[in-house]
């Protein structure tokens, strides 16, 4: 395996039209994917810790920043939406506990969720927003 072999990539279709949150998402594709290097490597136990962080972090910067907009532009499927963010804050509160017991299937329970995530959340839910969002001028 090499270093830059990857679970999932970013496609063009993954874009909800905002620069900011395009990145944002990458960004969640590059938490995934170093996910999936460790557990290739064997050294998924050493930096699940420090990879569920990120994700907790993750959750607060860009759930916080979409929710805003949510709330400026009055977007018509928010509720909807904020659940599915609290279901996912949730889900990484539900994987710290699964750390702290030393669950071994942990890591592929994190790449599996996270994988499903953007297929389900940032390819259907979040293109809702695009219109929304780019007649607000959100770039």
């Amino acid at each position: 395996m090499n270093d830059n072999e990857s679970f999932c990539e970013w496609k063009s279709d993954m874009s909800v039209g905002s620069e900011e949150l395009d990145y944002q998402h990458r960004h969640m594709i590059e938490i995934i994917n170093e996910v999936y290097r460790a557990f290739i490597k064997g050294e998924h136990r050493e930096v699940i810790g420090p990879i569920l962080d990120k994700l907790s972090q993750y959750v607060v910067y860009h759930f916080t920043m979409e929710e805003v907009y949510f709330e400026m532009f009055n977007f018509y499927d928010k509720e909807k939406h904020i659940k599915e963010h609290n279901m996912f804050r949730e889900k990484v509160i539900a994987f710290n506990n699964k750390f702290k017991s030393n669950d071994a299937t942990l890591t592929c329970d994190v790449m599996n969720f996270l994988k499903d995530w953007l297929h389900d959340h940032v390819l259907e839910s979040d293109q809702k927003y695009i219109d929304c969002f780019a007649k607000n001028g959100v770039k």
